[in-house]
């Protein structure tokens, strides 16, 4: 079996569209594929999935409670359901950058060691030569087992590479094992929270597709892959799932009765959401509808709840104000008690405005208050803890959990709900709103490092329903 990480020196190295090249090369030669994304982020996944055939899941230690063993179980789980010969894994940042940025916990590296993955270092050749020796060296030698087995030189020219490649063995030891020129079809743009999603490119999916295959086809050409997969296989360590306990009891689950619909909303404005949170509402006896804000007048008439995941509202403001039957619906829904699990995009979009990016403001449901507006930068980035401060729809007075926020607009009411705790530096602050139907706040939740959380939606749904 080929498992692989795609690793790099820092963030900007190309590892989303070369792990794209990676997974259509792979395809093309007959595999199937299962590819990761290491951290919290929502679109590179969906850059991966736009290879046909391929799934891709997140592995976020953080978000997994710092539980190696929860993170064990969610790869293997994923690698069995898709069939997979091919693992690929895409990098988060640094190698070696984990929580808060000052140590290696929940880092590239720290994936690959837990479960054992050799890594390819990319490394950006442009405007650099013999430094880079010495920065791969220094890379090499930071931990004792770094499961490096390779480099791969990215924006490097053919006449570069003869010269670089010989002399970055020697100084390292490690294999060049390719490279890969600069080339258009590399070039995706990109906007405050990472690359533009793919449902958000105005390109069409085909010619997206025919981008990754001359990627592809490129790699093939200027990368030794034979000799890549050829060390791959020998590096395959199989991790230990032995005497590893189920993060859940899902034996005592029967989710084959009383199905219940729950509405999540997927379009152009709102569509950065984990899939293994819907795998997770469906293993309790959630039925998925999607909708759209943008083009629906109305909720379905028969769902228990609604999903509003992240997203960006603020670019799609003016569309979501005009869809005012939907707004109306939804405001009228929850103030019947539809239960409601709102995250950032999705939070904002409950609130009284949102003004865009050219300074416009539009009105949107009024479920919440406040007035979203652009920071311009992020704002309480990155992972926290958050404790439930009552009992509510999904959480229990006093539950801490981990979660991710990643926005560059704020709103003028986040609410006092909850308490957040920074891992590493532990800065406090409150935030998020919460009742016996509702959760909102700009913090994503991650349903496979805590299910019950997902169980308690879909009961609520459920009695809903039932009240109805």
């Amino acid at each position: 079996m080929i498992r692989l990480l795609l690793a790099s020196m820092s963030s900007g190295s190309g590892k989303t569209v070369l792990t794209c090249a990676f997974l259509e090369a792979l395809r093309r030669r007959g595999y199937k594929i299962q590819a990761f994304k290491c951290g919290p982020d929502y679109i590179d996944p969906q850059f991966h999935r736009m290879i046909d055939g391929v799934k891709s899941r997140n592995l976020d230690l953080f978000l997994a409670d710092l539980n190696q063993d929860k993170l064990k179980l969610i790869y293997a789980d994923a690698i069995e359901k898709s069939g997979a010969d091919a693992v690929i894994c895409e990098g988060v940042m640094g190698y070696y950058d984990g929580l808060g940025g000052v140590t290696d916990q929940g880092s590239a590296w720290d994936t690959a060691r837990i479960l054992r993955l050799p890594a390819l270092l990319i490394v950006n050749a442009k405007a650099n030569s013999l430094t880079l020796a010495a920065q791969i060296r220094g890379l090499r030698d930071f931990r004792e087992n770094n499961n490096m087995i390779g480099i791969f030189l990215n924006a490097c020219s053919s006449d570069l590479y003869k010269i670089l490649s010989p002399v970055l063995e020697q100084e390292t030891g490690l294999p060049v094992l390719g490279y890969l020129p600069r080339m258009k079809e590399a070039e995706f743009k990109s906007r405050h929270l990472g690359l533009n999603p793919p449902n958000d490119e105005k390109e069409s999916k085909i010619n997206i597709a025919n981008r990754f295959g001359a990627l592809a086809i490129k790699l093939e050409e200027c990368a030794d892959l034979d000799r890549l997969f050829k060390l791959c296989e020998d590096n395959n360590i199989n991790i230990n799932l032995e005497n590893i306990a189920p993060d859940y009891d899902w034996n005592n689950i029967n989710n084959k009765i009383n199905k219940i619909k729950i509405a999540v909303a997927l379009d152009a404005a709102l569509n950065l959401i984990y899939p293994e949170n819907l795998e997770i509402l469906k293993k309790f006896g959630a039925e998925i509808v999607f909708i759209s804000l943008l083009k629906d007048k109305n909720l379905p008439d028969d769902i228990g709840g609604l999903y509003l995941p992240g997203g960006y509202p603020e670019c799609y403001a003016k569309e979501l104000y005009e869809n005012l039957a939907m707004r109306e619906d939804i405001l009228k829904a929850i103030q019947n008690g539809l239960p409601v699990v709102a995250e950032g995009g999705g939070f904002l979009y409950l609130g009284q405005e949102i003004e865009n990016q050219d300074g416009e403001s539009y009105i949107m449901t009024g479920v919440l208050p406040g007035k979203a507006f652009p920071v311009g930068r992020p704002v309480r980035f990155g992972y926290a803890y958050m404790t439930a401060r009552e009992n509510s729809l999904l959480f229990r007075v006093g539950e801490r959990i981990p979660v991710h926020a990643f926005h560059y607009w704020d709103s003028t009411e986040n609410g006092s709900d909850f308490d957040f705790e920074k891992p590493i530096s532990g800065r406090i602050w409150r935030g998020g709103f919460a009742n016996a139907n509702l959760y909102a706040a700009f913090s994503r939740l991650y349903f496979p490092g805590y299910p019950e959380i997902a169980e308690r939606f879909v009961q609520a749904a459920k009695k809903y329903k039932n009240i109805k």
